[in-house]
This record gives structure tokens, sequence and C-alpha cells, in this order.
């Protein structure tokens, strides 16, 4: 059976089966529906508040790990509003893997998102079993719908009290859909005795967590079966252990597929915690439990099981958090002894040209679907991508004018031997690298920018308008040393000769120009010497046009260029000059975005970077 025919057979036999129970159980279907809604509802609540706030949840986020006991109180209010511990702790991977924020204030968040998500139980718990949302819910719905036609604040806002209301909705279907069964469900025979028993359970969390994506969804289900009587307690207390580390599943994913270290270690630190505080827990079952009963009892609420549960619940967090919280500092640095930087190559172009097979297109490598969440983890993904792009492009400038990249790195006097060398046999071609390393990275970064829906303000405007300028730029400039390379390649294979002295003295102009934007990339001046250096390098370039012209014509007069020649020179001469202007268009734009120079003082500590400015 072949591929596409399966993925249409598959969902097909899942819809008709899910159909099929919903026709022979009544109250299956209230429980499907109800869970429905409750995850439709939170997923409103959580697209109307990140548009009601615009980009200030992530301002917030990036200044609210100055301390660990700031990102801990950042985390819990997090996921208080966002009423969801794997959404926060997606959007931390996003910012630490686009360098928005360090690990150790990423940690710090990920421990206040599991004391945070205990507020949601705490809420459901409260409300009780006989308490009917449902009347508060069909108000809301009102209110909701005729908010959204009040501008897009206001639609912002509405989404927000309709996801409200669709949680309370869900809430209430959920409940009577437990009731609805007699015996069906009834899991109260299942003994959660000794390990085996406690592991079953756990298990059950685990999977639920995993297959709704939420552990708040899981917990809801789990109250609202032990208020019906279809768990025990015990039962209970492990399904929660085991929704705990199933909502580090999801985060565990997303961090193992983004390439970036630092949201690896993230996701690596967030299953550590989950899994050994469910250890623990598991260990102190009993004890918790009789922990439990005696805070409750002299509340009168020793026969309540959910308060219990949700009791439970904080209880065994506020553990995992108070293991953890002195092991911060031995924690980040055994993630980055566990999971190293990668050494970044000096050069990132290592194909040889005798190769056989043809090489894949290159990609993007810090654009992430996550990072889409924010603007502001877009914004510095795009920037990182674009000092990507702009290292490629000078590397394949580099060999369109047959000159290896390495010369391009280094200071001081050129080398006269490599500027008067032939060409070599295995001289890559220009058009080839840009179509294999230019052409991707440049597609995924239009692809990425054109999928972000997120308000923008004006500065971020102007920001994203910069950068698709800047790849732009970078991508004109490529192109014109593919144009450069045919005739250069040609005149200077040939003997020694007048038009073969000048296309050296061209290709030493470009590699000093080049040179010379690399060190305004790495420079740190200040803005007026730097401004004066750039005012130099623009000069440069006008007084050399002047004087190749010249030289050009009197070589004309003295009959040791034909006309053929002098025109494939001009027309190189204006490739030339437009690549330079390309290249230093990029780097003044660059300089004029802050991340941009955040991003060049940290290239600074790592000279395998080459940044825009």
């Amino acid at each position: 059976m072949n591929k596409p025919l399966l993925k249409l057979l598959l969902p097909a036999l899942v819809v008709a089966a899910l159909s099929w129970s919903f026709w022979s159980n009544e109250g299956w279907l209230q429980l499907c529906a109800g869970l429905a809604l409750f995850l439709f509802g939170m997923q409103c609540l959580e697209e109307g508040l990140r548009d009601l706030a615009g980009s200030h949840l992530e301002q917030l986020l990036a200044r609210s790990t100055a301390t660990p006991f700031k990102g801990l109180l950042f985390g819990m209010g997090g996921t208080v509003l966002l009423q969801s511990s794997t959404l926060v702790s997606l959007l931390t991977i996003a910012f630490i893997s686009t360098g928005l924020i360090k690990l150790a204030g990423g940690v710090a968040i990920l421990l206040g998102a599991n004391l945070g998500a205990t507020s949601g139980i705490w809420l459901l718990a409260m409300a009780g079993q006989n308490l009917s949302l449902s009347p508060l819910a069909l108000p809301l719905l009102v209110f909701g719908v005729l908010a959204s036609f009040t501008g897009d604040k206001g639609k912002a806002a509405g989404r927000v009290v309709l996801g409200i209301a669709f949680i309370f909705l869900g809430i209430d279907q959920i409940k009577a859909g437990f009731s609805s069964f007699d015996d069906g469900l009834d899991m109260t025979a299942w003994q959660a005795e000794g390990m085996l028993g406690q592991l079953t359970f756990v298990a059950i969390g685990m999977l639920a967590t995993v297959v709704l994506q939420s552990s708040h969804a899981t917990l809801m289900l789990t109250l609202a079966a032990l208020a019906g009587g279809q768990l025990e307690l015990s039962q209970s207390l492990a399904i929660a252990i085991g929704a705990n580390v199933g909502s580090s599943v999801t985060t565990a994913f997303v961090g193992s597929l983004g390439g970036n270290r630092g949201g690896q270690r993230l996701a690596l630190a967030h299953v550590l915690f989950n899994v050994l505080t469910a250890l623990v827990a598991l260990v102190l079952l009993l004890p918790l439990g009789w922990l439990v009963q005696w805070l409750v009892t002299p509340f009168g609420l020793g026969d309540n099981a959910l308060i219990q549960l949700a009791l439970f619940h904080t209880l065994f967090n506020g553990m995992g958090v108070l293991l953890f919280w002195p092991w911060q500092p031995q924690l980040v640095r055994q993630l980055e002894r566990w999971l190293p930087d990668r050494a970044e190559p000096l050069v990132l172009i290592t194909e040889l040209a005798t190769t056989d097979q043809p090489e894949p297109r290159a990609h993007a490598r810090y654009l992430s679907e996550r990072a889409l969440d924010s603007a502001d983890s877009a914004a510095s993904a795009v920037a990182q991508e674009l000092l990507h792009l702009e290292r490629l492009s000078l590397e394949v400038i580099c060999h369109a004018l047959f000159i290896p990249v390495e010369q391009l790195l280094q200071q001081g006097k050129l080398d006269e031997s490599i500027l008067q060398a032939q060409p070599s046999p295995q001289s890559l071609d220009a058009e080839q690298l840009y179509q294999r390393h230019i052409k991707g990275v440049y597609g995924d970064l239009l692809s990425f920018m054109g999928r972000l829906d997120t308000p923008l303000d004006e500065g971020q405007q102007n920001f994203w308008l910069s950068c698709q300028v800047a790849a732009l730029q970078l991508v004109d400039a490529v192109k014109d040393a593919k144009h450069l390379q045919k005739n250069l390649g040609h005149y200077l294979r040939q003997d020694e000769s007048a038009v073969r002295q000048a296309y050296v003295e061209l290709r030493r102009h470009l590699l000093e120009a080049l040179r010379e934007i690399r060190t305004l990339n790495h420079s740190e001046l200040p803005d007026e010497l730097w401004r004066e250096r750039l005012n130099w390098l623009d000069e440069r370039a006008a007084q050399f046009d002047g004087e190749f012209r010249q030289r050009l014509f009197e070589s004309v007069r003295n009959q040791k260029l034909d006309g053929l020649q002098t025109s494939s020179l001009m027309n190189d001469l204006g490739y030339a000059s437009r690549i330079i202007q390309s290249l230093r268009n990029a780097l003044l734009i660059g300089e004029a975005q802050p991340l941009f120079r955040e991003l060049r003082l940290l290239g600074e500590k790592d000279e395998s970077l080459i940044v825009l400015g």
C-alpha cells in the first residue's frame, strides 16, 4: 500500500471508529465533546492573550530572568495566565534557542511553571462536582462575540472571554459524560496497591497527557472521574504524577528536534525535573497521602477527594522545586557538560568540485516553528539566520573570485601570489553554490517571515522590513558575483596580458573591500569612528572606479585592450561596484538595529561568527 493512500485511509478509519463509538454510547460522546470544548477553550484563551498582549509578554520574559526568583515568579505567573505549563515551557525553549534569555533563567522559569500548573486543578477542585459552570458560560459567549466586533484589541479580548466560556462548558460536559456511565469506566476495582499498580496509573496519566497535549486536560478528566466515583483517590494521585511526566514529553520532543543546544539543554532539564520529582513522589506516595489527610482534616475536608488531589499535586511539585532550587547552578553546568556547544566551522562551504553526487540544498539553521509563537523570539531567530546567510554569501563571493575563504579571514597584506594565480581546476561554480547554499536559506527566511502572525508595533515592523531588505542585498551581491565569475575565470586562465592584469586588479580591489566590510562587522568602534571608516570605504570604492576606468581607456588608446575586452571589464567593474554597495547596505542596515549590535558583540566572543553590523 502506497504512502499517500495510507495517509488518507488512517484518518478515515479513525473518524469511522469514533463515529461508531459515539453512536454506540451517548456518555462517551458527551465525554469527548466536553474534552473538545475544553481544549478549544484553552486554545482560544492562549491565542487571545497573545494577541492582546502583543510583544509585552515576550519583553517581560526577557526582563524577568535577572534573578532565579524573578524567573520563578514569571514562570508561575505565565502558567496561571495561560493555563498551560507546556506552552510556557515551549516559549522558554524558543527564547533560549534564539538567545533572548540564558539557560539559568530558563531553568528558573521551568520550576515556576510547574508550580503555576497547580492553579488550574485548584480552580476545578474548588468548583466541585455539584457546581454547574454553564450558567456562567452562556453570558460570556454573548459578551465574547460582541467584543469581537470592536476592533483588533476587542477581538483579542473577546477571544479570551470565549476561551473561558468554552472551558466552563467543557468542564460541565465532561462531568455529565462521566456521570452518565454506569460501570463502563469504573476503574475503582483496579487497586493501585504496590509499585506495579502505582506505575500502571502513572502510565495512564502520562499517556493521556501525551495524547491530549495538556496536563490540565488530564487532571480535569481525573477530577471528573474521581468526583463521579470511577476512580479512587490513590489511583488519581498516581495519574497526577504521570501527567507531570507526560507534560515534559512534548518539551523534550520539540527541544530534540531543534538544532540549538540551549533549547535541548532546557528540554533535558524539564525531563529531569519531572522524572526525578515523579520518582520521589512515588517513593513517598503513602507519606504524602497521610500529610494531605492531616492538612485537610482540621478544615473538615477529610472526605473531599478533589481538594486532596489538588493539595497533593501542589505538594509534590513544591517538593520538586525545593529539591532542585539549591542546585540550579550545578544543574546548568552539568547540562552544558552533557550537551556541549557544537564547534562552529571556520568555513561553512566545504564540498569539493569533483563530487559525483549533488549536495543537498542548504536550509535555515535557526528558524523553528516554535519561534513564531512570539515576535521577539521570531526576530532573534531571523537575525541569527541573517548572520548565517551573510557568512554563506561572503564565502560564495570568495569562490566566485577564485580566492580561498581563509584569505578573507586573514589580516595584513594580501598574498600577491594568490591574486596572480590561475583558477584551480577544483574551483567551485558560483551558480551551483548559489542554488545550493543561498537560495534555500533565503527562501526559508522569506517563508518564515511570511508566516509570522503576531501583532507588531512600529519598531518591530521596521525591524522586519530592514531584515527583508538586508537579505535581498546579500542575495543581490551573490548574484552579481555569479555574473562576474564567468569573465574573471576566462581571462585569469590566459597568459599574462593587459586584460588579465586588469582582472587581477579587480580581484584585489574586491578582496580588500570584503576584508574591510568584515573588519567593520567585528569592530567595536564608537559610532562616529565607525561611520568615518564606512565613509572611507565608500570613497575608496569611488576612487578605484574612476582610476580603473581611466586605465582602461588609456590601455585602449595604447592598443593594449580591444573593444570587446574593454566592454567586459566595464560590465564587470559594475558588478564589482554593486557587490560592494550591496554588502555595504546590508552592513549599514544591521548597524541601525540594536538586536544586530548585540549579536555583533556576542560574535566578538566567538570568532567564527561573521555578523551583519
